[in-house]
């Protein structure tokens, strides 16, 4: 995500300070994110012998957790002040939904509901923090809450039996991962249309090559996620190639930067 900023960022051509300014504030806020995620989960962890999770070895106390998560978040907040209060509005939406969801809704039939929110909020975290600032077109928009929507039904799939084992019965869960993929991967082709016909006004004559490249590796991509959920039984392979699409459809709305900021 810090990285998408980033490139959001010089695709719109913001200013040094305010790349700067943008790409650490989104940094903080991830990390605000991700430890509040793993100090709230760490009994869950523990349960199920996560030994990757430092938090669930008993390396970090959960108190030093909490106060980072909580440093990061005023942190993220701070430095997106100084971009604007529209920057700062959006942001602090963005956090608040991601926080929401590690708070709860992970568990609940409304655990895409964030996802939706904070990534299709979060292209505007760019055009936002611009000289004049504006929210992102609403293809924009349309194009992070898809992308938001496959990362959430698809990030799940390798941790859904120990999420099961301890109570965590979000939308994934009760869809099933051969279910999860598909709608990921049509949901990313609807995400690829948007962002291919969004910017030249949904005239198709007016789409450039690389437009239609990014296009075509998506829908490539999506097709052969959804065959082979439908032929062979869920594997790890069906995440990584919904991550994959997800990819490029993060690039093909990096390319689109100018109309972007238009």
């Amino acid at each position: 995500m810090t990285a998408l900023a980033l490139a959001l960022g010089l695709s719109i051509g913001l200013e040094p300070w305010r790349l700067v300014l943008l790409t650490v504030a989104v940094f903080a806020g991830q990390l605000s994110i991700g430890i509040s995620n793993d100090a709230l989960d760490a009994a869950r962890d523990r349960a199920v012998g996560r030994t990757d999770k430092p938090l669930a070895r008993g390396d970090v106390s959960l108190r030093a957790a909490c106060v980072a998560a909580s440093v990061c978040l005023l942190l993220a907040l701070a430095l997106s002040a100084p971009l604007g209060w529209r920057m700062l509005a959006a942001h602090a939406l963005f956090l608040g939904s991601a926080w929401a969801y590690n708070a709860g809704l992970k568990s609940t039939p409304l655990s895409l509901v964030p996802f939706l929110v904070s990534f299709g909020t979060f292209p505007s975290l760019a055009t936002l923090s611009a000289t004049e600032p504006a929210f992102a077109p609403g293809w924009a928009w349309v194009a992070g809450a898809v992308l938001g929507a496959a990362v959430h039904l698809t990030n799940v799939l390798p941790d859904l039996a120990d999420d099961e084992r301890t109570g965590v019965r979000g939308l994934p869960h009760r869809l099933g991962p051969r279910a999860s993929a598909v709608i990921a991967a049509i949901a990313l082709i609807l995400g690829a249309v948007a962002v291919l016909l969004g910017p030249a006004g949904g005239d198709i004559a007016a789409v450039g090559v690389l437009s239609w490249v990014f296009f075509a590796a998506v829908v490539a991509v999506a097709v052969a996620t959804v065959v082979l959920a439908v032929v062979r039984p869920p594997s790890r392979v069906l995440f990584r190639l919904v991550m994959l699409a997800s990819l490029l459809l993060a690039a093909q709305l990096v390319a689109s930067g100018g109309a972007l900021a238009g």
